[in-house]
């Protein structure tokens, strides 16, 4: 007896050890180098690493009401994050559903048949009645001993896809918020770019009308009328292309807040949007915010992980199960003691050839990982290049719009020489015209410049991973339009 006990004892020890037991290898994430600083720095930024930028809500920084509640509303009614929500929440139950093999499974089984047997049945006595009653009442439990790991990796697995899910979801809420943010910047950049077309319509149509007194005097020939036609009918063509513009920048903003572009519309204003000074921080930290290197890393943790599985297939699963109950033809002796059955036992399973099945099954998972160690290194490799990218529009754009809006002045004060001039008999009507078409170019340009700038401060909070007041893979709480649901 003490034999048996201490072989029991044996067994359950070597179980023990060999349930800590994972056939997943060591995680190597590639290593991506980092400089300590950003290479494209420009005095407007601000660089103390305490300022804030808030992830929820980074828009603000724009200073524009109207942006916050149209925020608001994609942030409920888009449906592109509808359904990334979705399959975050689909993520989360693979997860669980992994979860579930850690446990036992336990089963209740109960029934209560009359029966009938053929007469002509294989081994029929000539006692066996026909027809007899079969009661059963009973239950099962079944536990998959995890001795190599695959359970527990199948479940490090699904979280890290569902982490990896959940990063897919902040990345879309970036991408979209960031898009209405740029659309919002083009929309009421159109509005100016129309306020100026605008009103260089009414210089031309007095100009068209000083011309047309001249030539009706005498003094200025029919080409100076025909010219001045000419910049009047341009100008009103760009104000209408401008215009076309407009609708779809409005139908776009529409799209992203999940409404009808039919029943959507934004008062054409000028609105005065600031540009922010963004503080970047240092490199390194980049890998801590943006939520698509986030969700790179824990898919390369699930393949890993997935390893892991596929090895553990080379050797046996082992179940116990047990089962028990009471059987018997009469309800009136159903839950006695003879009527009781049970049945108890391990049960071993191991695959003996498969054709290299197992093998290539490895290879695909090692493969797997592969891949999204290259796909990590891709997308930081990626995430610096946006910085920099945005950092150097930033900079470059500042200086040219500085050097625009010199320009423009300069226009301005050709164009009044040129007219003062054209008014007293001093230059011909073709001075005129290049001086009014320096101007408005000039001007729109500078217009230009300032959406640049404000486009590029959009990419680099996008870059930045919109903010680093909070890990880029917490969830987010759930869509209004989810939750309804």
């Amino acid at each position: 007896m003490k034999r048996v006990k201490g072989i029991l004892r044996a067994g359950a020890a070597l179980i023990l050890a060999l349930s800590g037991c994972s056939l997943a290898p060591p995680l190597k994430t590639p290593v991506v180098p980092a400089a300590d600083a950003y290479k494209e720095i420009g005095p407007w930024t601000q660089a103390q690493p305490a300022d804030r930028l808030p992830r929820d809500s980074w828009w603000a920084l724009y200073g524009n009401p109207e942006l916050d509640d149209l925020e608001k509303r994609l942030i409920a009614g888009n449906p592109t994050l509808a359904a990334a929500f979705a399959n975050y929440a689909q993520a989360r139950a693979l997860a669980d559903q992994a979860r579930a093999g850690l446990f036992p499974t336990l089963g209740l089984n109960a029934s209560g048949q009359r029966n009938r047997e053929s007469v002509n049945a294989p081994l029929r006595g000539p006692t066996t009645p026909t027809y007899f009653n079969s009661n059963t009442l009973g239950g099962s439990v079944s536990y998959e001993l995890d001795l190599w790991g695959q359970i527990r990796n199948e479940v490090a697995a699904g979280e890290a896809s569902a982490a990896a899910s959940a990063a897919d979801l902040e990345n879309a809420r970036l991408s979209l918020i960031g898009q209405l943010v740029q659309d919002y910047i083009q929309l009421r950049s159109l509005d100016r770019d129309s306020a100026i077309l605008d009103e260089t319509v009414k210089a031309y149509a007095r100009a068209l009308g000083l011309t047309e007194q001249r030539h009706d005097a005498g003094i200025a020939p029919g080409l100076d009328v025909a010219q001045a036609q000419t910049q009047l009918n341009a100008a009103l063509s760009q104000a209408a292309q401008t215009l076309a513009q407009r609708a779809l920048m409005e139908h776009a903003i529409a799209a992203l807040l999940g409404v009808s572009a039919s029943t959507f519309s934004l008062k054409p204003e000028i609105v005065a949007i600031q540009l922010p000074q963004i503080p970047s921080g240092v490199p390194s930290t980049l890998l801590e915010r943006r939520p698509d290197i986030a969700g790179a890393q824990r898919r390369m943790i699930a393949a890993n992980a997935n390893i892991g599985v596929a090895r553990a297939a080379y050797f046996p699963t082992l179940t116990l199960g047990g089962q028990g109950g009471f059987q018997s033809t009469s309800v009136s002796n159903w839950l006695s003691a003879p009527s009781s059955f049970w049945a108890i036992g391990p049960n071993a399973l191991l695959s003996v050839f498969d054709g290299g099945l197992r093998r290539a099954q490895v290879a695909q998972a090692r493969a797997e990982f592969d891949a999204s160690a290259a796909n990590y290194r891709g997308t930081v490799v990626g995430a610096f290049q946006q910085v920099e990218d945005s950092l150097a529009s930033l900079n470059h754009f500042h200086d040219a719009s500085v050097d625009e809006k010199a320009a423009v002045d300069a226009a301005q004060r050709t164009l009044d020489f040129s007219l003062a001039l054209y008014k007293q008999g001093a230059t011909d009507y073709l001075t005129v015209v290049t001086s009014q078409t320096a101007l408005l170019q000039t001007q729109l340009e500078a217009l230009n410049l300032d959406t640049l700038q404000l486009t590029a401060s959009v990419n680099l909070i996008l870059a930045l991973g919109g903010g680093w007041e909070d890990s880029a893979t917490e969830p987010r709480p759930p869509l209004a339009n989810s939750a309804a649901r």
